[in-house]
């Protein structure tokens, strides 16, 4: 005990000097409007950034998700459009049933959320993986989408994760029309820009012009009709000259795309079955 009282008698001139500046410091800011004024201005700078670094890191946080959510509703609106597209004249029904629109803008398919996590845009024979696979029911074939447009096709899959290749692989080739016609042909990739890709067979008889827009025709199970693809940047003659060759720009920059949705057609299988190959 009475090495206790030693030491703190040894240091009780700081305890006192500390209270003493405190009580200072209390006076100071209490008494003087000034002081009162800059305190207070300092201490709301401080408090004001520590807000402001919660409120961005919540943001981030919850970044990802509206992101995917942002994803799902620009496909399911380019479906809708294409729809409305379709019935353009024709009475619609009054509903204000978000269910029912979306059921009926995707036309009996279903989408599943997804987010790529590797890429490759370099080479000529292009992939992406996905973190859904089987077990979250994706299948080889089934088109690969992102809100600004097509993004590949899968190819295989694991129970969690799926192969997709992309539409800048050379062996990539999807049926797309003119928007607006019934004039297709198929979408290929040559290499070179990752914004760039090609159409051939487009009839000599077809009228359209540089920035016209492309979309998927809906011949296969794969991509539903009506999903925007880009516009036509350049024409040319085909190798034969018997038919047009498009350069089109493509929508969807695949170096930056993140959050997909695979579509799932219930129809798939027998259509399919019914198609004819070329």
């Amino acid at each position: 005990m009475r090495e206790l009282l030693q030491r703190l008698a040894q240091y009780a001139h700081w305890a006192v000097f500390l209270i003493l500046e405190l009580l200072a410091g209390i006076m100071l800011f209490r008494y003087n409007h000034y002081q009162q004024s800059v305190w207070l201005t300092q201490a709301n700078a401080v408090v004001g950034r520590v807000l402001e670094w919660k409120a961005g890191m919540l943001s981030y946080v919850g970044l990802g998700k509206r992101n995917a959510e942002l994803t799902e509703r620009n496909i399911v609106l380019q479906m809708e459009a294409t729809r409305l597209r379709r019935e353009l004249g024709a009475a619609q029904p009054d509903s204000t049933d978000t269910d029912s629109l979306r059921a009926e803008a995707l036309n009996g398919a279903r989408l599943i959320p997804a987010q790529v996590v590797a890429n490759s845009v370099r080479r000529d024979d292009n992939y992406l993986t996905i973190n859904r696979g089987s077990a979250d029911g994706v299948c080889p074939e089934m088109g690969v989408l992102s809100g600004t447009g097509i993004v590949g096709i899968v190819g295989k899959t694991s129970p969690h994760y799926a192969l997709v290749m992309s539409v800048l692989n050379t062996q990539s080739s999807i049926s797309c029309r003119l928007r607006g016609t019934e004039y297709f042909g198929y979408l290929h990739w040559q290499g070179g820009s990752p914004l760039r890709a090609y159409i051939d067979d487009i009839p000599r008889h077809a009228r359209f012009e540089v920035g016209d827009e492309v979309e998927t025709s809906g011949y296969s199970s794969v991509f539903p009709a009506g999903i925007f693809v880009g516009r036509v940047a350049k024409i040319s003659d085909s190798a034969d000259g018997l038919a047009y060759r498009l350069e089109v720009e493509l929508s969807t920059d695949l170096a930056n795309v993140r959050d997909v949705c695979i579509i799932v057609r219930d129809d798939a299988e027998e259509l399919d079955s019914m198609i004819v190959e070329n």
